[in-house]
């Protein structure tokens, strides 16, 4: 009886040893995969971090470019405004003014005619403002065509508020001495000195 018992204990000791031995092997092992399962969802919490700072400072660099740009073309489109308030203050109304002034487009319209008719042996066309109509018609048919010694040949039109057309009488071009025409011109003339004054 007591050989049998001391069998059963061994058997039981052995077999008890032999769980514990499995049994921490399994915990072993389970602890490693823990450990490495933890080890990776920490690196890749890690890489998911770092992908974001990244794109979050590339987003800020691109958002930081775009809004300097948007400042920078705003500041030249506000700049370029009031540039081109200052020179219409300045020159369309003086142009006007000189322009729609019968006197004054007698003297201009001779001296552009003269050139005109030096360059064209075909007689010329004029196409002036109506509302000088009665003051220019007498000038062009008698001393500019005298002056000219050539056929003159005028229309009047409402699209016209100051200055004139000139080209040849076949109506194959006009070259345009409007006031628009001179505002263009001397706005043109006068924005370089007038952006060094106003912004250096």
């Amino acid at each position: 009886m007591d050989k049998l018992q001391e069998l059963t204990q061994k058997l039981y000791n052995e077999g008890l040893s032999k769980g514990k031995e499995e049994g921490e092997a399994i915990l072993a092992q389970a602890k490693a995969q823990a450990e490495d399962i933890v080890k990776k969802a920490q690196e890749e919490a890690a890489a998911i971090v770092e992908k974001a700072q990244k794109e979050a400072a590339d987003y800020k660099v691109k958002v930081e470019g775009d809004v300097k740009m948007a400042s920078s073309q705003a500041l030249q489109a506000t700049k370029a405004a009031i540039e081109q308030i200052i020179v219409a203050k300045a020159v369309d109304a003086p142009v006007k003014e000189a322009l729609s002034q019968a006197d004054f487009l007698k003297g201009i319209i001779t001296a552009v005619a003269q050139r005109f008719s030096a360059q064209e042996s075909t007689d010329l066309a004029l196409v002036l403002p109506e509302q000088l109509q009665k003051e220019l018609e007498p000038f062009l048919k008698g001393a500019l065509a005298q002056t000219l010694g050539k056929g003159v040949e005028a229309s009047f039109s409402k699209k016209l508020n100051g200055g004139f057309k000139i080209g040849p009488k076949d109506g194959s071009y006009f070259i345009s001495f409007t006031d628009e025409a001179f505002q263009q011109l001397i706005g043109d003339y006068l924005r370089p000195g007038t952006k060094k004054i106003l912004f250096g």
